[in-house]
């Protein structure tokens, strides 16, 4: 029989605790967005522009490579340390956890997991110490539809030249590589989407005009403009006609950086409402006194909970190599709709001054709303998880009754 020592050695650790590395990490980014980060949210709020010494500090502290293995200059680190990033950023400015979301989940992975060594060695060394990237494959008339792509790649002598518009891509003005998304044949649907890596500086193709948002300002989001632009076949990323498949599997696991950017906003927007509530006196005595704000701080608390464990439990689905996308469908549809309730309860317990831009919640109040849109909206995931439980085995079904 095994002794009571054992089996505590043996024990599964809870989602949320973390080992001595991970604990380490997170309290060093914690810091870092407390120094570094928070002096400069305000003015890249206002500016709608990163500062690009905070860019710079990223590529530092090697928040732009996390997974990237060492040989290629990378940290080596894992999905959920990425996550662990993306949060406390968030925790301070979602925009800046947009940056390294985009990186760590879309561009990295998609290169570590479809791109030939060739490819690894040119791209991940400057993604890890100097390229910003970005993932294009939105258009005018593809977002939900993301394969109702209509940017052309016509083969040609030792490659494509590509030629269309993008929309809505994150990192654009600040990145140094794109993923673009086009197709070698409108006619085969999605079997034409083929995916290719380009440099910024490739004639013919363009950052074009900037989006004027309401939050997460600091994040760039442009048009492309790709006028013939030659890319070699030697930049096509994984097969020709196979783009789809690198575009499902990458925004899979870009929805669980999109839940922990929201789980992060939230965690902000909590502790911002938590630290005013006992500030602030009215009928002498703290807000946090009067059971109305205590429930409503206890409620965002447990909505908070219960996203991180959606999210950490998908993230330890995905790198134990398990199937995730309803798991991760579900912690994007949840934590964006906590992000933007606790945002809107952080708002009303500040009150009047919430509305103003003196305090840091309208800012989060404002961010909050584009996680119920980006890399997929709430009603596509919705779908997503409803295929997913309709396509469960009969006979597990049968169990369970």
């Amino acid at each position: 029989m095994s002794t009571g020592n054992s089996m505590t050695a043996a024990a599964p650790r809870p989602l949320t605790v973390w080992d001595e590395d991970e604990q380490l990490f997170r309290e060093s980014i914690a810091e870092f967005s407390r120094q570094e980060l928070a002096p400069r949210v305000k003015t890249m709020d206002e500016a709608g522009a990163f500062d690009k010494n905070l860019l710079a500090a990223f590529f530092k502290l090697g928040l732009m490579g996390i997974e990237i293995p060492e040989p290629y200059g990378g940290q080596g680190g894992t999905f959920t340390q990425a996550l662990i990033a993306i949060e406390e950023l968030a925790a301070v400015d979602p925009a800046a956890a947009v940056i390294v979301d985009v990186q760590n989940t879309l561009v990295n992975n998609a290169i570590m997991r479809w791109g030939t060594e060739e490819q690894k060695r040119r791209w991940l060394p400057k993604l890890a110490t100097e390229y910003a990237g970005s993932y294009a494959l939105s258009e005018a008339q593809a977002g939900s539809d993301a394969f109702a792509l209509t940017t052309a790649a016509v083969a040609g002598a030792g490659g494509f030249r590509l030629t269309g518009r993008k929309l809505w891509i994150t990192n654009a003005a600040e990145a140094g590589l794109f993923l673009v998304f086009a197709t070698v044949d409108p006619a085969a649907g999605y079997k034409g989407i083929t995916c290719f890596l380009v440099e910024r500086e490739t004639r013919g193709f363009q950052v074009g005009r900037k989006e004027d948002k309401l939050g997460i300002r600091a994040s760039s989001t442009c048009e492309l403009v790709l006028d013939g632009v030659e890319v070699p076949a030697g930049q096509v990323l994984g097969e020709v006609g196979k783009g789809y498949r690198i575009a499902i599997e990458t925004l899979n696991e870009g929805r669980i950086g999109i839940g922990a950017q929201m789980t992060g906003l939230a965690m902000g927007a909590l502790s911002h409402a938590r630290q005013y509530s006992i500030e602030r006196k009215q009928f002498g005595q703290p807000i946090s006194a009067f059971q109305a704000v205590q429930f409503d701080l206890a409620r965002m608390a447990t909505d908070l909970e219960a996203a991180r464990l959606l999210v950490y439990n998908a993230a330890r689905l995905r790198e134990s190599g398990r199937p995730f996308l309803k798991e991760a469908a579900m912690a994007k549809y949840f934590a964006s709709q906590v992000a933007e309730t606790i945002a809107s309860r952080a708002v009303e317990i500040f009150g009047g001054a919430g509305f103003t831009k003196d305090y840091p919640v309208e800012k989060l109040y404002r961010d909050a709303k584009i996680g119920r849109i980006y890399e997929g909206t709430s009603n596509m995931q919705l779908a997503t998880i409803a295929k997913q439980i309709l396509s469960e085995p009969s006979a597990r079904r049968a169990h369970h009754d």
